[in-house]
């Protein structure tokens, strides 16, 4: 079996081995050493012998060995009684072990015990991410606009953190706080889906699917939960578009540019369903926000009937509520396109003095955009070669060269 193989099936499984060992030792790193270690096993195993049958039967085997070996391995006394009592678990399934319901898959339910209350928002979706969402350092950095070192470093001291806490059921008063992080969590999940951070795909089809497969089952368990229902709406509208956005061999199509027959209606006529039910209800969160923002592109007829003037308004009552530089650089294009790309061109330009934004190539990809509409293509060129440079996705950057060829045509 193939490296890539292993990765593959690692990916789907990983959630249920790090669940599988934290029900009968609560503690993440622990739990997170030894699983690491099956998947080494696995990876030489493996490829001599092939696929076992039960993948996720395997792994948790020999991850739970793993763990038993390493607690043992420990000095202190107390350790080696704890992994004792582990290797008698794992023979007779303790019936009081840690459940959140039973309407939770293991992932869900891995996801809502990473959001540990010693833990601030920012590193347990992190944390969650890199643990339960199988998503690299790189990529989580590249989510939170801060350098692979820095987040590599948040990352040591949140597992640090978390080292010996007990990681079992929210309280109920913990309920809302954690709900909260995991559809963070799934929002950034499929945005990593919806355009890889690096490598030689646009999308990541696997992680779309299943961002909006948790989601879903945090609606279904939650109905009334307006920002869970606002995010299930900017999955479905968004991932409507997906067909639409590259060509035969898998090169970016731009929005304006897109084939709209290519768009899925069921999906956006469910999400468009979800958006109506809730945006009525009470206070508007950030994912109904954008949820809105994506109807409104979902639903015009054409990229020229887009009615910008909306959507700009949107993205100003989003700034309000959910303020970051990703929003203020999408509401600089809404600007743009409804008030003429000079208008734009500032935001973006302000936007720019922040340091991460500098080595953000969206960012000099959207400035570049502007500039080319309003004639300056020398400084367009340049941006656009900087946005080549700073992005690691092989057809974002396929695209911006290409932007730059046609710039030199003129």
């Amino acid at each position: 079996m193939t490296v890539s193989g292993v990765e593959d099936v690692w990916r789907q499984e990983s959630a249920h081995v790090l669940g599988a060992l934290l029900r009968v030792h609560p503690d993440l790193p622990d739990c997170e050493d030894a699983a690491q270690e099956a998947l080494i096993a696995a990876s030489r195993q493996w490829a001599c012998d092939g696929l076992p049958a039960d993948p996720r039967a395997w792994l948790i085997r020999v991850a739970h060995r793993r763990l038993i070996d390493q607690l043992r391995s420990d000095s202190a006394r107390t350790r080696r009684e704890v992994a004792d009592g582990i290797a008698r678990r794992l023979d007779e399934p303790d019936p009081s072990a840690p459940e959140i319901g039973s309407a939770y898959d293991d992932t869900l339910r891995l996801m809502m015990m990473c959001a540990h209350p010693t833990l601030r928002r920012p590193s347990q979706v992190a944390i969650t991410l890199r643990c339960v969402g199988g998503l690299t350092t790189a990529e989580i950095a590249a989510a939170y606009l801060v350098p692979e070192a820095t987040m590599g470093q948040r990352l040591s001291r949140a597992r640090a953190t978390l080292k010996n806490e007990e990681f079992c059921s929210p309280a109920p008063d913990e309920l809302p706080e954690r709900i909260a992080c995991v559809l963070d969590v799934c929002h950034l999940i499929f945005n990593e889906g919806h355009t890889r951070t690096s490598g030689p795909e646009l999308q990541g089809v696997e992680l779309t699917e299943e961002a909006i497969r948790l989601t879903r089952m945090v609606h279904g368990i939650l109905p009334e939960h307006d920002e869970a229902t606002g995010l299930l709406a900017l999955m479905l509208l968004t991932q409507a578009r997906s067909r639409g956005r590259v060509d035969h061999l898998g090169d970016l199509i731009p929005l304006e540019d897109q084939d709209r027959s290519q768009w899925d209606r069921a999906l956006i006529d469910e999400g468009v369903r979800l958006l109506e039910t809730v945006l009525p209800e009470g206070p508007v969160g950030r994912y109904q926000l954008q949820a809105a923002i994506a109807a409104v592109h979902a639903e015009a007829e054409s990229y020229e009937a887009t009615d910008w003037l909306q959507i700009n308004l949107l993205y100003g009552m989003l700034a309000q509520v959910a303020p970051s530089p990703a929003v203020t650089l999408n509401r600089a294009v809404a600007v743009a396109m409804s008030l003429g790309p000079d208008h734009g061109i500032e935001i973006v330009r302000d936007l720019l003095e922040h340091p991460a934004m500098q080595r953000h190539h969206r960012a000099h990809a959207v400035l570049a955009h502007l500039l080319e509409q309003s004639g300056d293509l020398t400084t367009a060129r340049e941006h656009y070669l900087l946005a080549a440079r700073l992005t690691r996705s092989v057809p974002e950057q396929r695209y911006l060269n290409r932007r730059v060829e046609a710039l030199d045509r003129e």
